[in-house]
């Protein structure tokens, strides 16, 4: 595994965002872990999570591309610290760009925040985590109907690797497969699980065999590996 990879997961685990314990996801499911991208809220935190997204962008997708694009409302810091990390590691010099859930008709009117979308763009997208795919499903099309753009990729901080609502795939599977466009995660489940199992960060053991043991459940009944 890449150090920057073994690097985020710790990351996740320090800054607060990656929890195990019994939690009720909105798909009702009961899961062994829960991530929470709304729990980086320090300056430190978002700088350098927008570089582990530059990264794993450039290890997957490359730098061929003119837009981050991060959908409402996590998805906005993201595209900014993302766009931000690429010039810092790489002098990529991308432009940001958000959608508003509503549009607004006075001042910087429209659907769109930062940068407007051109025809040609080629748009990398950026999300915290992908569960069933409903967001791309609400700003894909949403993308489209600005301008003739080129999604290149999708990326998000992990990837659950849960069957998605077809329930054979996983989510992220889904969105490609449905899209036509690549998708990628900095991490997986089975790279968390394999990194932190018996393994101390802060001083304690953050998967223990008990907690490995839910986990190997939750996937028997949720998981999927394509």
């Amino acid at each position: 595994m890449d150090a920057y990879k073994q690097e985020f997961i710790e990351f996740m685990v320090e800054s607060d965002v990656l929890k195990f314990g019994d939690f009720t996801l909105k798909s009702g499911r009961k899961s062994p872990f829960f991530m929470n991208a709304g729990a980086y809220v320090t300056g430190d935190q978002l700088h350098r999570l927008g570089l582990f997204y530059a990264q794993a962008i450039n290890e997957r997708f490359g730098l061929d591309f003119d837009v981050v694009f991060g959908p409402a409302y996590k998805g906005i810091p993201l595209s900014v610290v993302t766009t931000m990390a690429l010039h810092e590691l790489y002098g990529k010099e991308a432009r940001y760009c958000s959608n508003r859930k509503e549009a607004k008709d006075h001042g910087d009117a429209g659907i769109l925040l930062g940068s407007d979308l051109r025809d040609g763009d080629r748009v990398v997208m950026v999300e915290d985590v992908t569960t069933s795919g409903k967001s791309i499903e609400e700003t894909y099309p949403l993308i489209k109907a600005q301008a003739d753009v080129e999604v290149v990729g999708l990326m998000v901080s992990l990837d659950r690797m849960e069957v998605g609502k077809g329930g054979t795939q996983a989510a992220l599977a889904e969105v490609s497969e449905r899209y036509g466009f690549p998708t990628a995660a900095i991490v997986t489940m089975d790279e968390v699980r394999a990194y932190l199992h018996g393994r101390e960060v802060g001083g304690r053991v953050v998967i223990d065999d008990a907690l490995a043991g839910a986990l190997d459940a939750y996937y028997e009944q949720w998981g999927a590996r394509a």
